[in-house]
């Protein structure tokens, strides 16, 4: 006789899933907040909306300033969920594992840079405007 030693987790669906969801993406910013460039970019990026209001920048520029820092964050996230997969899975040094970081800390550069690019875009509106 075999035993099935799976466990089976029903599917939620609904407001439940929902919440689990929410409950997820909680636990994923508190491990997130760990991080000291996320801090720096949280910080970086209250800089910013105090910039942009100073500007007083057009909602358009606004609201692309919301996007590329939310998806700033993202790239952040996704980088480190990279870094935390490669040294569980691989703890000793490994050119798959530096390759696999460094590519998602160009995509978190990536995002810095685009940013940076509105607010030049926003400086430079502002001085000749």
């Amino acid at each position: 006789m075999s035993t099935d030693t799976r466990v089976r987790y029903r599917k939620l669906d609904g407001f439940a899933h929902l919440r689990a969801a929410a409950g997820y993406s909680a636990g994923g910013l508190s491990r997130l907040w760990k991080e000291a460039a996320f801090r720096h970019e949280i910080l970086a990026g209250i800089s910013l909306a105090a910039i942009y209001g100073w500007l007083h920048v057009k909602p358009s520029i606004a609201l692309a300033a919301v996007v590329l820092f939310l998806l700033l964050i993202a790239a952040e996230a996704l980088n480190t969920a990279i870094e935390e997969i490669i040294d569980r899975i691989s703890p000793e040094i490994s050119e798959t594992g530096r390759h696999a970081k460094d590519l998602g800390s160009l995509a978190v550069f990536c995002m810095i840079a685009a940013n940076a690019v509105l607010l030049g875009y926003a400086v430079a509106t502002f001085l000749l405007g």
